[in-house]
């Protein structure tokens, strides 16, 4: 008997506002439902409801949640538009 482990994937996401002209980062593991979170003024009680809509500009795996909520505090922590926009044009070195 095979058996097969399916590791869940994590992300790092980030989001952009046309809107307000802002990013926005986060984490998940499940980015079209998180997206969706962000987009429906009805559910969003959050500073993002500002923002709608929000496009999503990148996502960045890890396997696990501690990571990526580990790169999620490094990103928010850096407070740079111009780390945000390397990343999204050129990856996120893990």
């Amino acid at each position: 008997m095979l058996a097969f482990f399916v590791m869940d994937q994590f992300y790092v996401y980030i989001l952009y506002s046309e809107l307000i002209d802002k990013f926005y980062v986060g984490q998940t593991g499940d980015i079209d439902k998180r997206l969706l979170f962000h987009n429906d003024s009805q559910r969003n009680n959050i500073w993002t409801k500002r923002g709608i809509p929000w496009v999503l500009k990148k996502a960045i795996p890890f396997n696990s949640r501690a990571e990526a909520l580990k790169a999620e505090r490094f990103l928010k922590g850096q407070k740079s538009r111009k780390v945000i926009l390397d990343i999204i044009q050129n990856g996120y070195n893990k």
